[in-house]
């Protein structure tokens, strides 16, 4: 028996969508193969992987491709490897796709990972509803999003919350010296802020290049480096030269290595307005190195009161609260959060459950 993985797309626009995928269908307990589809596209060279290369108007059903749809799902149907018996589903946008495929399916059983919030609709509570529990799981990547997807599906979620073996997380990070060679940054006497995400404004680096430019006046040597890559970053660069932050902000880019790249910083800044789960989080606090985040509910779930939060958005807050980070001894706070986080614990939880859910007969 077999695991089809099915996603939206490849490429760096979706890697942590993939990492999460990887890690989880590392625990499969399958004597089959693992397949994987890229409904999009996208694929790194080497994968293998099939791609369909459709486009979103195709997959969501617009304009004349709805007549077309029952043509899309009887190619996809006669696709299915015939020993398949769990399919992986990459979210809502997935779900809808394929879900009306497996109907016709009854011996397979599908899981689809919600990875972070999205507008549901009711024709998608219809479509959950046509599948029994045998046949159908919903997991979110935390139990703040697995209670939100609850209260509107009206159905259980697991919770998956994602999460890395940290033995091998911690032994893959470059230390300090060669991670700021890495980026460029000098070894000592200037404490650097880091960020990592896509550059798009949902993650709010707009309001913390606002904030940085403000605590330049009392830390004239500090630096800010946001690795990724992504749409909004002409407006960020814009926003840079408006301010006066060349050669103080920099942004790299996308970088395949960018988890082994924490140590370079002394405090990782996450100011999203909405995440999943957010395993920039996690992959900081476990290279060592202590976390500023928004005032969200699904961060607090991971630190509690270790946690140093502002309001996302709020360009003083996190200015002041950036200013405290550069007072304050990090080493006490990574502490503080390296317990509450407990990513021995969580890596156990998660390794089980990913066992449990994609175990085949």
């Amino acid at each position: 028996m077999s695991i089809l993985n099915i996603m939206w797309a490849g490429g760096s626009a979706f890697a942590s969508v993939q990492k999460v995928h990887q890690q989880i269908l590392s625990h499969a307990i399958c004597h089959g193969p693992i397949n994987t589809w890229l409904l999009q596209g996208g694929a790194q060279e080497g994968e293998s992987v099939r791609e369909w290369n459709l486009s979103s108007a195709q997959l969501k059903g617009r304009h004349l491709w709805k007549l077309l749809a029952p043509l899309m799902r009887a190619r996809f149907h006669k696709a299915l490897p015939e020993d398949v018996e769990i399919v992986l589903l990459d979210g809502v946008g997935v779900a809808r796709v394929m879900l009306p495929v497996l109907k016709r399916t009854p011996q397979v059983r599908a899981v689809v990972v919600f990875h972070g919030a999205t507008r549901l609709r009711k024709a998608d509570r219809k479509l959950v509803d046509q599948f029994p529990a045998s046949h159908l799981t919903l997991a979110a990547v935390s139990q703040t999003l697995a209670h939100s997807l609850e209260h509107y599906l009206q159905r259980p979620v697991a919770v998956l919350r994602s999460a890395f073996d940290p033995v091998a997380f911690r032994a893959a990070a470059l230390s300090r010296e060669q991670a700021r060679s890495r980026l460029d940054l000098p070894l000592e006497g200037s404490p650097v802020l880091g960020a990592v995400g896509r550059l798009v404004d949902g993650k709010g680096f707009g309001c913390l290049l606002e904030a940085f430019a403000g605590v330049l006046a009392h830390q004239p040597q500090a630096r800010l480096v946001i690795v990724g890559e992504g749409p909004a970053r002409s407006t960020l660069e814009a926003r840079i030269q408006e301010l006066g932050l060349q050669g103080k902000v920099s942004l790299p880019g996308h970088l395949p290595e960018a988890a082994t790249l924490y140590r370079a910083f002394d405090w990782v800044a996450i100011p999203s307005t909405e995440e999943g789960l957010g395993l920039i989080l996690q992959e900081a606090v476990m290279a060592g190195v202590p976390v500023l985040t928004s005032e969200l509910a699904v961060f607090r779930e991971q630190l509690a009161d270790a946690g140093w939060y502002a309001p996302s958005d709020d360009v003083q807050a996190w200015a002041h609260l950036m200013e405290r980070a550069f007072a304050a001894s990090s080493g006490e706070v990574l502490e503080a959060q390296s317990r509450a986080l407990a990513p021995e614990q969580a890596w156990k939880d998660f390794s089980e459950t990913s066992q449990r859910l994609f175990s085949c007969r």
